[in-house]
């Protein structure tokens, strides 16, 4: 994301539609905003309707097409008030995001940024603390995809498999934690090379490179994805879409018994997703609720 912004784009409304337009900005919008950032404008009240969405631009958008694209990709988004903009001087927008986020805490898992790293010593008793900084790489820990998944793979703590892939890893941090919490070999792979780059400087920043290698691929077409499958478990924090596209694949790479945590579906998809999954084979063992974002876990059947 680049460092020279100028102009910032505000939406307010209820956290589910300020939910949807930050999965909009930071998944499907191209070219992507140079940063994008959640806030609950009642902190003390978390279920208030009072979030907005902050995303900073290079050059001034045009909130009417960006209003209207969002709710094509979700209906919900019809209704929520036209958004603000106003100039900004350059500022690294990116940190600057971050450094309002702090600390996130999901279940044994404490995820921090550099501007927090004095908050979070190195050993905390039986947490996991895991450095992701700002940066293109989706999966801070902030959102709650990222945090549902850290949630439920803690309450699988004692049951530790071979080998682990992170399908469209972004960060790596689901590698990372499988990796600080299993101490197993992972593969992280990522369509994207920024992405891949990002992945790998987290891995060396976690110590974790004695476990986790980062590679470019597209889905599953990699060379190293097929010489280590079939994996005992597989993370894909991802789109309903792709996730229904990579059924077929996911069941050929999937050890019998091994387990897939599945999240970027939005509720209203979860039904499609399992539907596809219980076709080639798996059957649902777990799941974190969420208002927008549940994450569940399907067991391959042996």
């Amino acid at each position: 994301m680049s460092s020279h912004t100028s102009f910032k784009a505000v939406w307010r409304g209820p956290r589910a539609a300020m939910e949807i337009a930050e999965t909009w900005f930071s998944e499907i919008c191209d070219p992507p905003a140079d940063a994008v950032w959640l806030t609950n404008r009642r902190p003390v009240e978390a279920e208030s309707d009072d979030w907005a969405v902050e995303v900073y631009f290079a050059e001034k958008p045009d909130l009417s097409a960006l209003a209207r694209a969002i709710a094509d990709y979700d209906p919900r988004w019809r209704g929520i008030a036209p958004g603000a903009i106003e100039t900004v001087p350059d500022k690294d927008w990116v940190a600057h995001a971050l450094e309002g986020l702090g600390v996130v805490e999901a279940g044994r898992f404490v995820l921090y940024g550099v501007h927090d790293a004095d908050k979070v010593a190195d050993e905390n008793g039986d947490k996991i603390t895991i450095r992701i900084d700002a940066n293109q790489a989706f999966g801070t820990g902030h959102h709650p995809t990222t945090a549902g998944c850290l949630m439920l793979l803690d309450r699988l703590a004692g049951v530790a498999p071979k080998k682990v892939l992170d399908l469209g890893c972004g960060s790596a941090v689901l590698a990372i934690a499988a990796a600080k919490l299993w101490r197993r070999a992972a593969l992280a792979t990522d369509i994207d090379a920024a992405s891949v780059e990002i992945a790998r400087e987290n891995v060396l920043l976690n110590d974790a490179d004695g476990y986790v290698t980062v590679e470019e691929a597209d889905g599953f077409d990699h060379p190293l994805t097929a010489d280590a499958a079939p994996f005992d478990f597989v993370f894909a924090n991802i789109l309903a879409g792709p996730l229904k596209e990579f059924a077929p694949a996911m069941a050929a790479h999937t050890a019998k018994n091994g387990r897939v945590m599945l999240a970027g579906l939005m509720r209203e998809q979860e039904a499609g997703v399992l539907e596809a999954y219980e076709a080639q084979g798996f059957r649902l063992l777990n799941r974190i609720d969420h208002e927008t974002w549940p994450v569940v876990l399907l067991v391959r059947r042996g």
